[in-house]
């Protein structure tokens, strides 16, 4: 890639007890691209991306994020209010489970609506028509806006938690097994649907998953987590179809043999 990276993460460590977590993690995201994390449960993967969110803070090393005006900041060093600020902003977060992300006692246009307020949107004819819009491109009816989240399915919830984050166009996503626990078919649509709204321009993300499929399906690039540590990393196709390292072998030759 060319140009300043996004993100940048140098020498990542992190311990819990005696296990650990993260061992010298090196990690560059550029904008507009997706980068997946894989690697079997336990391998870090996540413990990764809460460092890189700024939400864990590590032993060892350092995160930096470049801001639309090209200055540099400390990920770990920012006071409290401004990485939430920054969360409700810039980035976004996914989770696996929606709930994490959503208000359940909240209408669904009201969770959409309410990040636009965060940053300051008072309009209530412009916050309703901004929900209206990002509930249709994530493909729930729009007579469901004034529904509670409650009454949604997995599939649905998943959808209006991708459109909470992305109403505020952030340069930078996190997400975190978007489609696991879902329905095989359920799956792929989600699939279809974050393939085209995160390759619209100005978007970043850093996608966590143990599925080589999405990967593949979605991921400019891709970084092999073992035991805390980046073991391969490259482009996407290329670390996929000829893997260097035994253990990306084995995830690649599990999958082809499953």
């Amino acid at each position: 890639m060319t140009g300043p990276a996004l993100l940048s993460a140098r020498g990542l460590g992190l311990t819990f007890g005696t296990i650990p977590a993260l061992a010298d993690v090196d990690v560059d995201l550029w904008p507009s691209e997706m980068l997946a994390i894989v690697g079997e449960s336990g391998s870090g993967k996540t413990t990764l991306l809460t460092v890189l969110s700024g939400r864990l803070k590590p032993d060892r090393g350092s995160v930096r994020y470049r801001d639309p005006d090209g200055h540099i900041h400390d990920v770990h060093a920012m006071p409290a209010p401004v990485l939430r600020r920054l969360h409700r902003s810039d980035w976004g977060f996914v989770h696996q489970d929606p709930r994490q992300n959503l208000r359940m006692a909240v209408s669904a246009g009201g969770n959409v609506g309410e990040r636009l307020m965060a940053q300051g949107a008072r309009h209530y004819g412009d916050i309703r028509a901004a929900a209206l819009d990002w509930l249709g491109q994530v493909e729930i009816d729009a007579e469901r806006i004034d529904d509670l989240p409650r009454t949604f399915s997995g599939g649905m919830l998943q959808r209006l938690q991708i459109a909470r984050t992305l109403v505020t166009h952030p340069r930078l996503v996190f997400m975190d097994e978007p489609t696991g626990g879902l329905d095989v078919s359920v799956q792929a649509r989600l699939l279809d649907l974050i393939r085209s709204l995160v390759s619209r321009p100005r978007i970043a993300v850093v996608l966590v998953t143990h599925d080589i499929a999405v990967a593949r399906l979605l991921a400019h690039r891709i970084a092999v987590m073992q035991r805390g540590r980046i073991v391969e990393t490259g482009l996407t196709d290329q670390v996929l179809d000829d893997p260097q390292h035994p253990y990306t072998q084995l995830l690649v030759s599990s999958v082809l043999s499953a």
